[in-house]
């Protein structure tokens, strides 16, 4: 048998299987255990959270002829049919390579006719923002008046393209990114599940530079264990990801928060000979920078268990006026990085700016502990 690439191998098949998005899950359940059935809805968020995927999910629950606590039972003869690609009342379509209304048109001559195999016919349409002003308008007079047996299920990621006139007509959930750990504890089950080793240090590095998607950070972990040649270590990830890693940040922010310039341009240093993008690290030391911020103020409002041990020490370390001021000059200097002579040495400025214009602490006062 063919390899299959985790995300697609360990795809979600029905609602409870879906990973970070249990604010729309729920609600689509609870339109099926009411039988309030939108006749059109449109999924939109970043790639890879599962957008297309939730949409697949409602079209075999709609049609699933034996739904199991509003759960696609997938042993039906309709779940059968979409599991193999075969279920002919599901029309997916990419809108990225069928952008002319001629297209759209012929998509949707067939909607008039009753469904072939289940109780309705379903139109996915991926990337739906990619059609054109006219085809748009094409769809648009179908989902004004639909059949009572089409069901138009719309995924996007970037609803502002869409028009304002189909927005209007559609039901509309928002997919969010998901978290380092919410990605970490995916991947713990999924290695356990293949029996692979895996080090939890390697597995937080892949989750982090997966920046939200789980299907990103499943492609990596595919790389990860063929770099590591059958298992998941942490040299092997740092190796594979290279500065993408968050070890090297790390270091940088906890030399910082220590005020040691030359351990600051020694790390940086060693990060410059995996030929980083040091726009993106400094998007990480950003991001770490609002969470320190954020645990400063209200220390019960993040989840820090992912990196505590870092937060914890940076916050421990670093008074709010510092952290504020370093992503202050983290921000100025990021959008200057272009203007430098080269990146690296306008990322080791903004560094050193942020030590230079540290105030000196007065006597008696000390960092805020969270």
């Amino acid at each position: 048998m063919a390899y299959q690439v985790l995300a697609r191998k360990w795809r979600p098949s029905n609602f409870s299987q879906l990973v970070g998005q249990e604010h729309v899950s729920q609600s689509l359940i609870h339109a099926l255990q009411h039988e309030r059935l939108h006749h059109a809805y449109l999924f939109t968020g970043t790639r890879g959270v599962g957008k297309t995927t939730v949409a697949r999910i409602l079209a075999k629950a709609i049609n699933c002829e034996n739904l199991q606590n509003f759960n696609p039972c997938g042993t039906c003869a309709v779940c059968q049919a979409f599991e193999q690609g075969r279920f002919m009342d599901l029309i997916e379509v990419d809108a990225a390579s069928r952008t002319k209304v001629e297209d759209t048109r012929d998509l949707l001559d067939n909607a008039q006719y009753a469904p072939n195999q289940g109780r309705y016919k379903v139109y996915l349409i991926d990337e739906v923002h990619m059609l054109s002003g006219h085809s748009f308008n094409a769809l648009l007079k179908t989902l004004e008046e639909p059949p009572p047996h089409v069901k138009f299920l719309l995924a996007t990621t970037d609803p502002h393209k869409i028009p304002v006139t189909v927005l209007s007509r559609c039901l509309q959930f928002n997919l969010k990114r998901l978290t380092p750990e919410q990605i970490d504890r995916q991947m713990q089950f999924i290695l356990g599940e293949e029996n692979i080793a895996f080090e939890a240090q390697a597995l937080k590095m892949l989750a982090r530079a997966a920046d939200g998607s789980l299907r990103d950070g499943l492609s990596l972990l595919d790389q990860a264990i063929v770099y590591g040649s059958g298992t998941v270590t942490g040299d092997a990830v740092l190796g594979m990801l290279g500065a993408v890693a968050q070890q090297p940040v790390d270091d940088i922010l906890l030399a910082l928060a220590a005020g040691d310039a030359r351990q600051i341009l020694a790390k940086i240093a060693d990060v410059a000979q995996l030929t980083p993008d040091f726009a993106e690290i400094m998007q990480q030391i950003l991001r770490v920078l609002h969470r320190v911020a954020v645990l400063q103020q209200v220390p019960g409002f993040v989840d820090h268990e992912f990196d505590k041990q870092l937060l914890d020490e940076l916050a421990q370390q670093l008074t709010p006026e510092d952290v504020q001021l370093y992503y202050q000059i983290g921000l100025t200097g990021q959008r200057d990085l272009m203007l430098a002579p080269d990146p690296r040495s306008g990322f080791e400025m903004t560094l050193l700016r942020m030590l230079a214009f540290r105030p000196a602490a007065p006597a008696g006062r000390t960092p805020v502990t969270a």
